[in-house]
């Protein structure tokens, strides 16, 4: 049987796989089917695009033209060529953490839908849009007819499952012509959460994958060539099976790793008596520039209760101190080691114009106080089937305060992130493994690999895809100016 994977990428609270990343489900998928012994080959939304709306013609942009960021992530593969010999085509789709993303467009259903319709094989629908899928903060899931799918089906590999595929599936890295950040999944479910709008609760009770199987999993993609990594596919990092031991062993075994970060920590087990030693082995064996993503949402008590949030602003900023204690040291590509990242979410059941004055309260101490934040991600919460929030309310408080949302957010750039991103990168900051990515008119923007990297704007044209470095010029609220040097 020949096999077609398509990746039109997804991005879940729990782990990320729009490119620079290459998720777990296109990986999986693959490993699995070659091990069945099927033909099977991957492509991208951007190979279908590229097909369908631009007739296989990619052209470069014009001095005033910003690069087409629908058709950058193309695979070795030609579509119309790879889907015209294919007999099963399973197609990846599901945001559930909406986001702007540099260098790529997740597909919606609608779009996805438009592509595959006329295509004569069997299609089935996987992914996290199995739970719904939405693009867009403060709107339920995409409604949409799905019949055009012979099947919609949830893979749902067990972690024993995994120990068979997920080392012969690095071979889809022959068909990836670019560097991707392999998203390494180390645990499932949330061992203490019960958040009102997260579906990974949905999806799995709380289980850790063996520590051995995420290294030898590791040590496959980087036999294969791949140098970057996140141990991203998890709620709590700090919550892994044995994480200090597994940082360790993979640095032992891929000596040349180029990045290795972490995603998803709550701050309970930074404080928890093992928090300081798993910290302090972040710092050690992981490259710098990583971020300690705190789901915190709100620092509000009221909106804490009302959904179910796990972390107190206590509990927060004890955290924040502890990371800072350790990962502030700046690292050799300029980047501090290891800092923390704040999720704030709009709309949460209970939220009123005192939630902001909370939330501001509590990132101004922490700017008062001289610690640094990698980076403050404010968004509007998608209400997603099966949620506690879309069983409780909706988006009923999204549509009350949604008329606030752009001053709320513009204070928190303009008050904290500002000033934040001054003590983090200061004006002369040498950053070095930086690539350029992307045109828009005569600006080049780069940005270093890894988790949550930072945008840097160049005032000129510059050949993309060539690791350079360059010095800090001038800081935007959210990204820096910089020149080559």
């Amino acid at each position: 049987m020949h096999y077609t994977i398509l990746d039109c990428y997804t991005d879940e609270a729990s782990g990320l796989g729009v490119p620079p990343y290459l998720g777990t489900y296109p990986r999986y998928l693959y490993g699995k089917l070659l091990s069945e012994g099927h033909s099977v080959n991957y492509l991208t939304i951007d190979d279908l695009r590229l097909w369908k709306q631009l007739k296989g013609v990619k052209k470069e942009p014009k001095p005033h033209e910003k690069t087409n960021i629908f058709v950058y992530n193309l695979t070795k593969n030609d579509a119309k060529e790879i889907l015209n010999k294919t007999e099963q085509l399973i197609v990846i789709v599901g945001v559930h953490v909406p986001g702007k993303y540099l260098t790529a467009q997740p597909g919606t259903l609608k779009e996805v839908i438009s592509l595959v319709k006329d295509l004569n094989v069997k299609k089935i629908l996987t992914g996290p849009a199995v739970l719904g899928t939405q693009l867009e903060g403060g709107k339920f899931s995409e409604k949409v007819d799905l019949s055009i799918f012979n099947e919609v089906k949830d893979y749902n590999f067990s972690f024993s499952d995994l120990k068979k595929i997920s080392e012969m599936s690095a071979d889809i890295l022959l068909e990836i012509p670019d560097r991707r950040v392999i998203e390494i999944e180390t645990g499932r479910g949330c061992k203490v959460g019960k958040c009102s709008f997260c579906t990974e609760p949905l999806k799995n009770k709380f289980s850790n994958r063996k520590m051995k199987d995420v290294v030898n999993e590791v040590v496959a993609y980087y036999q294969k060539g791949a140098r970057l990594f996140r141990l991203g596919k998890q709620a709590d990092f700090y919550a892994s099976d044995n994480p200090i031991e597994m940082l360790k062993e993979i640095r032992e075994k891929c000596p040349k790793i180029e990045v290795l970060h972490i995603d998803n920590v709550n701050p309970n087990s930074v404080i928890s008596k093992e928090g300081e030693e798993i910290t302090k082995a972040i710092v050690e064996y992981c490259t710098e520039g990583n971020i300690a993503a705190f789901g915190i949402e709100s620092f509000d008590l009221d909106v804490i209760k009302a959904n179910c949030l796990n972390t107190s602003p206590f509990v927060a900023r004890k955290a924040i101190e502890i990371i800072n204690k350790y990962g502030a040291e700046r690292g050799k590509n300029g980047m501090p080691k290891f800092l923390p990242g704040i999720n704030i979410i709009l709309g949460l059941l209970g939220e009123n114009k005192e939630t902001h004055q909370r939330n501001m309260e509590a990132l101004l101490s922490v700017l008062d106080d001289g610690l640094m934040l990698r980076r403050i991600n404010v968004r509007q919460v998608a209400i997603l089937p099966g949620t506690y929030i879309e069983e409780h309310g909706g988006n009923k408080f999204w549509k009350k305060n949604k008329k606030y949302y752009w001053k709320w957010r513009n204070e928190i750039r303009q008050k904290v992130d500002f000033p934040l991103l001054e003590r983090l990168v200061p004006i002369g900051t040498i950053l070095r493994d930086v690539y350029p990515e992307m045109y828009d008119g005569k600006t080049t923007f780069c940005r270093q690999l890894g988790t949550y990297p930072l945008i840097i704007g160049i005032e000129k044209r510059i050949p993309l895809g060539q690791k350079i470095k360059v010095r800090v010029k001038k800081h935007m609220l959210r990204s820096i100016v910089a020149e080559v040097v």
